[in-house]
C-alpha cells in the first residue's frame, strides 16, 4: 500500500493530499529511510513523521484498502512522540 494511502486510512494524517505533500516534503522515514509519498508501506515497518514541532514514531500493524474510524487505529501503534529542541526543528535525516 502507498504510504500517502496508508496515512489516510489509518487516519494519522486525515488527508490523502496532505499526507502526499508531507511526504514529498521529507518529513517521513520508513525504517530509517526517507519516503516519498508513492513508497510501499509493509505490516512491521516504523514511521517517523515530523509534525510541526514533533517527532512521532508509529508501527504499522495492519493494512487495509478502507477502514471505519473505530477500526483505524488499530492499524498502527504510535511507539514514541518526543518534542523537537526550539532551537532545532529539523531532524537530522530531513536535510
Amino acid at each position: 500500500m502507498r504510504l500517502d494511502k496508508f496515512l489516510k486510512v489509518s487516519r494519522i494524517i486525515k488527508r490523502r493530499q496532505v499526507a502526499k505533500e508531507v511526504a514529498d516534503q521529507g518529513r517521513i522515514k520508513i525504517n530509517d529511510r526517507v519516503a516519498k509519498s508513492s513508497t510501499s508501506v509493509a505490516v512491521g515497518d516504523t514511521l517517523e513523521i515530523r509534525f510541526g514541532r514533533s517527532l512521532a514514531t508509529f508501527e504499522v500493524l495492519a493494512l487495509s484498502e478502507s477502514t471505519k474510524k473505530e477500526d483505524a487505529e488499530k492499524m498502527f501503534r504510535m511507539i514514541d512522540e518526543q518534542p523537537l529542541d526550539s532551537q532545532n526543528t529539523e531532524p537530522e535525516f530531513y536535510d
